[in-house]
């Protein structure tokens, strides 16, 4: 067996243009692989591509299992598993391949880390600093990601016509993932900002050139996603934010804030446009995390 897992291995080398640490993580995994088909079997020389079925498989996976590794590392071990069963199969080994019906334990995604509110705050004042369109521009833009949870692509994607400042509370019309459409209410320290955007500062670096877009970069053009993370990015870095703070990180810290101020998932997972519940309630983690703080904080008995 250790001829084809060679051989497999120069394959995803040469052949994929795979990595070396990437080669090293497939040696090890598969390596471990054969380790425990020997042990099952009696002797890893006599093992054969013919000794690979599901109930191996199955066996190998319980095995790993029952030896505590993260459900990350089990994740990988099995998807190298599948792509060398897959290579046997190609090259004749395999009649069929025993990790075709198996699905692959998924990694848990990590927990996004919020901003504070106080973190939020400092951000959200950085374009008031300077008076230009495109900062002007720039304080609406952040404004209202916050006050909505878009992603950055719905974000961007806002055209003039989309947003209602009137009658007050205002709302924003957004067209999320599968074209699905979705109303947004908007608060009005964000609706003052991109009343005052459209105002003095979308004018200016329109120069009269027809456009849809809400937001625009100075050559009047809608603005990328890209361009909107350049943006974020500096003003994290002026307010002297340590976190990475990404487009998402608003969308985090909107969801995560709504939930401690005692919104429901229910109405967070429709303000973020998500399908399912599930996807929303990732961020009940960090909800209920700030109640034990608050818990352990406050409860006389837990001082």
């Amino acid at each position: 067996m250790h001829d084809r897992v060679q051989s497999f291995l120069h394959y995803m080398s040469a052949e994929r243009g795979a990595s070396r640490n990437t080669i090293d993580a497939y040696r090890n995994d598969l390596s471990g692989f054969v380790g425990f088909a020997g042990e099952q079997d009696g002797s890893e020389a006599d093992l054969t591509p013919a000794c690979i079925d599901r109930e191996l498989v199955t066996a190998y996976i319980g095995w790993l299992g029952e030896r505590s590794y993260a459900p990350s590392t089990i994740a990988r071990k099995v998807a190298a598993l599948k792509s060398f069963c897959g290579f046997l199969l190609d090259h004749g080994d395999l009649a069929a391949n025993p990790t075709a019906a198996i699905d692959s334990p998924r990694a848990p995604k990590p927990v996004p880390k919020p901003l504070t509110t106080q973190e939020v705050d400092t951000l959200l004042r950085q374009p008031s600093t300077a008076e230009t369109p495109e900062a002007i521009r720039d304080a609406a833009m952040l404004e209202l990601m916050y006050a909505t949870g878009m992603r950055v692509t719905e974000l961007v994607s806002v055209n003039v016509d989309s947003v209602h400042l009137e009658p007050r509370p205002g709302w924003v019309r957004c067209i999320g993932k599968g074209e699905k459409e979705r109303t947004i209410p908007v608060y009005e320290r964000a609706l003052e900002a991109v009343e005052r955007y459209l105002d003095e500062g979308r004018p200016k670096l329109l120069k009269n050139r027809p456009q849809l877009a809400l937001f625009v970069n100075r050559r009047g053009e809608r603005l990328t996603r890209q361009g909107f993370w350049l943006i974020l990015k500096g003003y994290a870095s002026k307010a002297g934010i340590d976190a990475h703070v990404t487009p998402h990180t608003l969308r985090h810290s909107f969801a995560t804030h709504m939930l401690r101020g005692g919104a429901s998932v229910r109405d967070v997972q429709e303000l973020l446009g998500h399908a399912n519940v599930s996807t929303t309630q990732i961020y009940t983690q960090l909800a209920d995390g700030h109640l034990r703080e608050v818990y352990e904080q406050v409860h006389p008995r837990a001082r």
